[in-house]
């Protein structure tokens, strides 16, 4: 009889011990769970569905992922929204810089940014964030040409040769102000930021030139006309020519003779960020070298992330489209802030290409 109560007793404990196991379990997994949210806000194709789900299975914080496809456009959509409808953003350089000038970023704090470890040191102190005060970087590029060689039998090195009237209604170029009067600026022998009046009436008669030329003006997917075949040539970004060129062999990539132009994207914070704490761990998963791969996988960008890029191997590091060559990038220019009048002549210039 004793061994019977004793039996009985050791299977109530041990049923009690496995009910509060299982309640403990619970409790963690609706913690984790009940991880919070985060409001990204990012550049079309730039932040694979897979990495998000990894995130949110690692952390149990919701992702909220919305898109833009130039960075006028993000700007203008932040500041039409109520305060707090973002917390991570990703603008490109310049952008940077206009929006710590008009007081829209929080600081990090780095004490939360341990894997910042793995950006490269020459990616790190840029001109338009000194110290990286409110800014990593991420992924970049050039406004690289790109040539199906099957179609395209002119042989083309620079910006200029896009406007050869032999290419009418060839050409694919980003659906992007700066990066496309900043290109036919460089096909005239200017400046990308070109603030000259004189110069800038010789830039937008050129533009008329190229007009003429250009079927489709495409920030989003630009590839996806190259390897449909509906166009044969243009100025896309860099890492959209890497993908098209999987897809068709002969598709190459040309970075021009008056130097790309180059862009660099970062990771900022929202001054009214609603979830300070997530952002700062969907930036630091984000620097984990293994999920950095994993973007590059499919986002094969030019990457700040030195140990992600050691994790790629020569698959990445040897395809200019993928990896930009040294001097390519050190012929570049990138985008900078211009004062509002000579804005006003741009964007005059862009509606009257785009009419």
């Amino acid at each position: 009889m004793k061994m019977k109560i004793t039996a009985t007793l050791l299977s109530l404990v041990l049923l009690c011990l496995c009910v509060a196991g299982c309640g403990t379990a619970q409790a963690n997994a609706a913690e984790k769970k009940d991880g919070g949210e985060l409001n990204l806000f990012v550049w079309t194709e730039y932040v694979p569905d897979s990495v998000v789900e990894k995130f949110t299975e690692e952390t149990g914080i919701k992702v909220n992922m919305s898109t833009f496809s130039s960075n006028e456009d993000m700007l203008a959509k932040v500041k039409s929204e109520a305060p707090g409808a973002y917390d991570v953003l990703n603008p490109s350089d310049y952008m940077v810089a206009q929006m710590i000038a008009q007081d829209m970023l929080k600081e990090l704090d780095f004490d939360q940014l341990p894997n910042f470890s793995h950006i490269g040191e020459s990616y790190k102190n840029p001109s338009y964030d000194p110290g990286n005060v409110y800014s990593v970087p991420y992924m970049g590029g050039a406004g690289a040409i790109v040539v199906n060689t099957d179609k395209v039998d002119k042989e083309i090195k620079s910006y200029a040769d896009l406007f050869d009237p032999s290419l009418e209604g060839q050409l694919v170029v980003l659906d992007d102000f700066r990066a496309v009067i900043g290109m036919t600026s460089k096909a005239l022998g200017y400046d990308l930021n070109e603030t000259d009046p004189a110069k800038l009436e010789e830039v937008s008669a050129k533009l008329m030139e190229l007009k003429k030329n250009v079927a489709l003006y495409d920030s989003d997917s630009p590839k996806s006309a190259l390897i449909a075949g509906d166009c044969s040539a243009g100025m896309i970004w860099s890492a959209e020519v890497a993908m098209a060129m999987e897809e068709v062999p002969s598709i190459e990539v040309v970075y021009p003779e008056e130097g790309p132009y180059l862009f660099f994207d970062n990771w900022v914070v929202s001054k009214e960020s609603p979830n300070y704490d997530n952002a700062m761990k969907w930036i630091n998963f984000v620097m984990d070298p293994e999920n950095m791969a994993m973007i590059l996988d499919e986002f094969p960008y030019l990457c700040a992330n030195t140990d992600a890029i050691k994790l790629k191997g020569d698959e990445y590091s040897s395809n200019p489209a993928k990896n930009p060559p040294a001097d390519a990038i050190a012929k570049g220019s990138y985008v900078e802030n211009l004062d509002s009048e000579t804005l006003d002549i741009y964007n005059e210039m862009w509606t009257k290409l785009k009419e």
